[in-house]
């Protein structure tokens, strides 16, 4: 979801602990007592809960069966970005920001100051056979190149199609061809109970596929990270690089995105829900961004003591304490010190409940709401406008750059062959010198490094620089390319560098 550091958050320290869980047995039931006591005296029945070794012999089938589809997300920045301003919903930190005493635990990049690109590392999982990745907004913000890596071995890049950095989901399309994909189902993070059992799968500290059980603490928790919090509450074990991978029930369905962890607690992590993400995921699979319903009023929880003094029947609800005028509110008649008790025909039992429920409404939708007037019931049905950008967040997006040359996107930097240099380090007179390698690029995992001459690429001879990006640019998305490379010396080796992907 999704890693802001507010004014005032206490500073914050990692424990790390291995811990036991016990499994205790129920006491043995007391002695039937040798009396008959009367019924009114007899004590009520104890209601045993199960047999837990029997309900929870062991998740390894669970794991077996979701592992695959769960995944590492590396990501690279082109050059070092500044710490976004205070305020922003995730962090003034990068991926390793902390709001309200809790943190967002992607792996937390070098000292910004630093020259030369910076390196993140989180979770993902994929959720749709074309290669769709879930995954946080805070993981690969700001990233010019992103990498996935799957449990077998095998690694693709990725491209980023969506983001909302209010609920920190992102969206990746893995790029080149995708086959047989491991993947996993978003489920229904709703029929959670508190203490149903969940298991968290991802990458902590760079450890790849670790797995962690728990239980759900709580939910709609309120964390102050954004306007729009109603994240699950877990004690699984959760730590920085666990960021954006998934949160499982025992039916094997993703119930969460692990997001955040209590900078002050143990075993406190928090999951955005899925119920929420899947809401999303259609729109920012398809535009990208979430555009949200707006209503253009200011609201207030309902205390016991303030419901009694307006005289309604109820206790939960949004107050309305102003209404801006102009608004798609003031149009359909809302009123300060209204009481909306319902929205689209679900109960609203809070300010920030209808918040969440009107975003997550079309702009120019009909939301019908029950409110309390006068201490009276009455139906208002208001027509949705399109919410401002009221945190910013369209100003902090990177505007789009034009696309690098072929050589650039997959991490090289060539001149011609200089013929003075040719002669002194015995390399051939004509070629694609390399310059400069990017770390983390398809060409430092090809093996290329600065002071290598590549002379041929897929069977053809390379006289220049342009020769080489030329066939890059012809080679199909995501093939390997064939290089005969010549060493300082003389030599010449065989180097396999993958095109970029698009």
């Amino acid at each position: 979801m999704k890693g802001c550091r507010s004014t005032g958050v206490l500073a914050l320290v990692l424990m790390l602990s291995a811990c036991r869980r016990g499994q205790e047995e129920a006491p043995a039931p007391p002695p039937a007592s040798t009396g008959s006591p009367s019924a009114e005296s007899a004590p009520a029945k104890q209601v045993m809960p199960p047999d837990m070794n029997a309900a929870l012999a062991s998740v390894a089938p669970l794991v077996a069966s979701v592992q695959p589809a769960v995944v590492k997300v590396e990501v690279r920045d082109a050059a070092p970005t500044r710490r976004s301003r205070p305020g922003s919903p995730w962090g003034d930190e990068g991926r390793g920001g902390t709001f309200g005493g809790a943190l967002p635990f992607g792996s937390p990049f070098e000292d910004p100051r630093e020259e030369g690109p910076r390196q993140g590392l989180g979770s993902g999982f994929v959720v749709d056979a074309r290669g769709l990745v879930l995954t946080n907004n805070h993981v690969v913000q700001g990233a010019r190149s992103i990498q996935v890596h799957f449990s077998d071995g095998r690694q693709q890049d990725a491209k980023v199609v969506g983001t909302d950095p209010l609920t920190d989901v992102a969206v990746l399309q893995l790029q080149g061809k995708v086959e047989k994909l491991p993947v996993v189902k978003l489920g229904d993070s709703d029929a959670l109970r508190v203490g149903d059992w969940v298991v968290a799968i991802g990458n902590p500290f760079g450890l790849d596929s670790s797995v962690s059980l728990g239980i759900v603490s709580a939910k709609a928790r309120d964390i102050q990270a954004g306007p729009f919090d109603d994240f699950l509450q877990t004690d699984a074990a959760i730590n920085p690089g666990n960021s954006g991978g998934p949160l499982f029930n025992l039916q094997g369905e993703v119930v969460g995105i692990n997001t955040a962890i209590a900078g002050q607690g143990s075993g406190i992590g928090f999951a955005v829900p899925s119920t929420l993400v899947k809401q999303l995921l259609p729109q920012l699979e398809k535009e990208g961004t979430v555009t949200r319903g707006w209503l253009g009023v200011a609201v207030q929880d309902v205390t016991p003591d303030l419901g009694a003094a307006l005289g309604v029947p109820v206790r939960d609800g949004a107050l309305v304490t102003d209404v801006t005028q102009g608004t798609p509110a003031a149009e359909a008649g809302l009123r300060p010190d209204d009481l909306i008790v319902e929205a689209g025909g679900r109960p609203i039992a809070s300010g920030r409940a209808l918040t969440r429920t009107v975003a997550l409404k079309a702009p120019g939708s009909t939301l019908p709401l029950t409110v309390y007037r006068d201490g009276k019931k009455t139906e208002v049905n208001v027509t949705l406008g399109t919410r401002p950008d009221l945190e910013g967040v369209a100003a902090r997006r990177p505007a789009e750059e034009p696309e690098a040359p072929a050589h650039q996107r997959v991490g090289l930097t060539l001149s011609d062959m200089d013929p003075r240099l040719a002669r002194a380090q015995e390399l051939p007179r004509a070629g694609a010198l390399v310059t400069d390698v990017v770390p983390g690029s398809s060409a430092e995992r090809a093996g290329l490094v600065p002071g290598m001459v590549v002379v041929e690429a897929s069977g053809r001879a390379v006289r220049r620089a342009s020769d080489l990006a030329q066939a890059l640019r012809e080679a199909e998305p995501g093939e390997s390319v064939l290089l005969r490379v010549a060493m300082p010396g003389g030599d010449s080796v065989l180097r396999a560098l993958k095109a970029p992907e698009s």
